[in-house]
């Protein structure tokens, strides 16, 4: 049965925990508050709520985390972007109440809108310590949260002086305002970058910096990635800015990737890259995909979203065995609602979806049984 949740706003992004021992815990942004919801079978409770004064515009969940289900010394820890391009650490325990940490502020932080973000410290103990975000001011920030120097910065307006040393930032700089970063499932240095205009960057933030900032992003760049379709209809296309989305495929391998770029989807196998070219394309939505999930427990599937409000919210299902294969058609609610954000659950058994429509958060199964 679906599991239907009332925010009390907008819900502006959704993302699942893949975690193990936390793989039952959403994160919900709305317009001025994070919210934690804690998912059964048939049910949902809230478990923590975050106000942080503005809208949120991407979450990331930390690996320092345990679910109530789990475990009585449950805690969370997860990153936020807001619409006032300002960052947030936000944590709670079974014994603590819940806590904001603000950083990136001021002239330290993006200016433009913080797109996506994720934690990049791989399977290593560092994996909660470095997070990756970008923005359309055209960077890509990469964040020492616990850093072994502090470095003085000011204080956000209206909050008291940090208890905790500020973050320090790794900048890099591309051409164009970017849309999405993944990170590698294991490996500490490799990060998917998109743009917004179909191109997909392997990048290795741990390289040495480049003597001159302004390419700094051809010094990081392992390998570009280009849907040669994708990329023609950005340049003669209208003038649209794309919502172009990528992710690895969460398998031990991690030898695939998946995008999300205008009407179309490409997948790439990066064990045999071929020119960068993708060595799989299809059509998702005519209007325009939005968002690109792979599927955390059975790696074959992967799920595309459109924002468009044209035949209502709507999520396409692909199986990559049989990709050429119409998707299966999920229609969660009628025009003029749309699919603002949408992840894959974690636990394990029939893989459920969850996606952001309208105030509600809704959860579905997609299959049943055999």
């Amino acid at each position: 049965m679906d599991v239907r949740h009332s925010h009390g706003t907008e819900v502006h992004v959704v993302r699942a925990c893949y975690e193990d021992d936390a793989a039952d815990l959403i994160a919900v942004g709305g317009a001025h508050s994070v919210e934690i919801l804690l998912l059964t079978e048939s049910s949902c409770k809230t478990i923590a709520n975050f106000h942080i004064g503005t809208r949120v515009t991407a979450l990331a969940w930390s690996s320092r985390v345990s679910s109530p289900s789990s475990t009585d010394e449950w805690s969370i820890e997860l990153a936020a972007a807001g619409a006032d391009f300002g960052l947030y650490l936000l944590s709670k325990s079974a014994s603590e109440e819940e806590e904001i940490f603000p950083f990136g502020g001021g002239r330290s932080g993006h200016h433009g809108k913080v797109n996506d973000m994720t934690f990049c410290g791989g399977r290593s103990e560092d994996s909660s310590r470095y997070l990756a975000t970008v923005s359309d001011d055209k960077m890509l920030m990469v964040w020492d949260l616990h850093p072994t120097i502090d470095i003085a910065s000011p204080p956000f307006p209206g909050t008291s002086p940090p208890t905790r040393p500020q973050p320090t930032t790794y900048v890099v700089k591309f051409p164009y305002p970017l849309t999405s970063v993944n990170a590698h499932p294991s490996t500490s240095k490799e990060l998917l970058v998109a743009d917004c205009r179909g191109s997909i960057f392997l990048t290795d933030w741990r390289s040495d910096p480049p003597e001159h900032e302004q390419d700094s992003w051809r010094n990081s760049s392992v390998v570009e990635l280009v849907e040669p379709r994708a990329l023609a209809d950005s340049l003669v296309g209208p003038s649209v800015k794309w919502s172009g989305s990528v992710a690895w495929r969460r398998d031990p391998s991690a030898d695939f990737v998946g995008a999300a770029y205008g009407s179309r989807f490409a997948l790439w196998d990066m064990g045999n890259l071929a020119g960068g070219k993708p060595y799989m394309t299809g059509t998702s939505f005519a209007e325009g995909g939005s968002q690109f999930r792979w599927c955390p427990t059975y790696p074959e599937y992967f799920a595309v979203s459109t924002s468009s409000p044209a035949k209502g919210a709507v999520i396409h299902v692909h199986n990559v065995t049989y990709v050429y294969a119409q998707p299966t058609v999920f229609n969660i609610a009628p025009r003029p609602l749309y699919v603002r954000s949408f992840d894959f659950v974690a636990c394990r058994g029939i893989p459920r979806i969850v996606a952001a429509v309208g105030r509600e958060v809704i959860v579905f199964y997609i299959g049943v049984d055999s």
